[in-house]
């Protein structure tokens, strides 16, 4: 059973990009595009899970589609969302702290998709002579569920990431 964590990054992404925020994973496919505005750039940096209920039992569910119950077994789990963010001269600064507080808003007011915000952090605002960008390090832990549905017979699909709420 298996997680792409790099759809995780991209659904991060795609929700800061839906609330008018630019954004890129860290690590994109394609060459790096020269930005006008800022732009955040998103990364995993940590997954840590715990028990979600007892012997990592969660509950059962109704499945529409196969008119069957279907038993959820996972573990509650916290990710560190690196939301880097970057923006050239000359008004690189104000344009940080524009994006920060959209961001901040934005995972306020309801965040991505099955994930809940714990907590946003960021640090000071720096100039990196070597890219030659103003960069901002911004980190957000959000909570969700790491789960796998069992069919009837006891055969597992494939582990879903969803927040407290959707359980």
């Amino acid at each position: 059973m298996s997680l792409d964590f790099g759809e995780i990054r991209e659904r991060m992404a795609e929700y800061l990009i839906s609330q008018g925020i630019d954004a890129v994973c860290a690590y994109p496919e394609e060459k790096r595009l020269r930005r006008t505005g800022a732009v955040a750039a998103v990364s995993l940096r940590a997954c840590q899970g715990g028990p979600g209920g007892f012997q990592d039992y969660l509950g059962e569910r109704w499945d529409e589609e196969s008119g069957q119950w279907q038993e959820l077994y996972g573990k509650k789990i916290v990710l560190t969302f690196g939301l880097d963010l970057y923006a050239p001269r000359p008004r690189g600064v104000e344009e940080l702290q524009a994006a920060f507080d959209r961001m901040a808003e934005a995972l306020r007011q309801e965040g991505p998709p099955g994930l809940k915000l714990l907590e946003l952090s960021c640090g000071e605002t720096e100039f990196d002579q070597g890219a030659g960008l103003f960069h901002r390090a911004v980190e957000a832990l959000c909570q969700g569920y790491l789960y796998a549905v069992a069919e009837e017979g006891g055969a597992f699909l494939d582990f879903i990431v969803r927040g407290e709420s959707r359980i």
